[in-house]
């Protein structure tokens, strides 16, 4: 097993220096000149060019490149240009509001998600699947934008019961974070679900369907152990799949939540980064969300390790 876990571990390596290579060139394809959002416009080009020279953008791109990654392997994500602070400060108090919003999120989902998806596939064709059917396509249809104004509409505007923006961190004040968080997890967490539904219910439809499901059944066990102690189990190893694809897909699409929301997450610092052409901040995010995926991904391979041994023999 730790053969196995070391041997992933040693795979996302090249995988990050790729992803760090697009992410420096692609930055560097968006229209704009940071050192003209910086100075103005009507800048003399005196001015433009020893800003240039001072945030080290007068330099070839390959030796920008290898400036910028010699900093982050020392933990220095650089300095932004718009407000002058460390990114890694910048990043990691947007990260804490992040990842607050997307633990909520996912928790909610798989919540709703595994006890419908079960349902609907030990009824199949029942007005229980039909309904659990109708719930998930129903909130696929749904953009979250949408959905998250008419839940500001009704819960913020009409009932008045929770905010319709803001934020407070946890720590501080729990009741009053979670009247903050409520309605933008809620928001985040009906797409999730309504995908999770559909990826529960046909994989364990489609394990229950098999020979030795039936075997077990006609050795007399008891429906209950069927299902958990051989089905779901089997089962599950297709759900985690889409389980951490989902986490990736919860970080990178939060923007639009946070945005409707006002959350102050990563998602929105995104945005205004990329708006203020503050490449430093523009690259340090995106790198972060990358190696978030990426880690993701190794705890799906190795918990697929964890529950099929044949996994890490091959």
């Amino acid at each position: 097993m730790g053969r196995y876990v070391l041997r992933r571990i040693l795979q996302i390596i090249p995988v990050i220096v790729v992803a760090s290579v697009l992410v420096f060139l692609l930055i560097h394809i968006i229209p704009g000149d940071p050192v003209v959002a910086l100075v103005g416009p009507d800048a003399p080009i005196e001015a433009i060019e020893a800003m240039r020279a001072k945030i080290g953008l007068d330099k070839p791109l390959y030796v920008q490149y290898a400036i910028w990654m010699g900093r982050i392997l020392q933990g220095d994500f650089g300095v932004s240009y718009r407000s002058g602070l460390p990114v890694s400060e910048l990043i990691w108090l947007k990260a804490i509001a992040t990842a607050q919003l997307v633990t909520a999120a996912f928790f909610i989902a798989v919540v709703i998600s595994f006890p419908l998806g079960i349902l609907g596939a030990l009824k199949p064709r029942s007005w229980l699947d039909r309904f659990v059917m109708s719930y998930s396509s129903i909130n696929v249809a749904f953009p979250n934008y949408f959905l998250g104004i008419l839940l500001v509409l009704f819960f913020a505007i009409r009932l008045d019961w929770l905010p319709s923006s803001g934020y407070a961190p946890i720590y501080k004040d729990v009741g009053e974070s979670l009247r903050f968080l409520i309605l933008p997890a809620v928001t985040m967490a009906a797409s999730l679900s309504a995908v999770q539904i559909r990826f529960i219910r046909s994989a364990l439809m489609e394990v229950l369907s098999e020979d030795y499901i039936r075997t077990a059944r006609a050795k007399g066990l008891q429906e209950r152990n069927v299902v958990w102690s051989h089905a779901f189990k089997n089962a599950f190893i297709s759900i985690v799949t889409i389980l951490g694809l989902q986490v990736g897909s919860l970080l990178t699409g939060s923007v639009l939540t946070e945005t409707l929301f006002g959350w102050p997450g990563m998602g929105r610092l995104l945005i205004n980064s990329i708006m203020q052409r503050d490449y430093t901040l523009v690259q340090a995010n995106i790198l972060f969300l990358l190696i978030i995926f990426a880690f993701v991904n190794l705890l799906v391979d190795v918990s697929y390790a964890w529950l099929d041994p044949r996994v890490r023999y091959q």
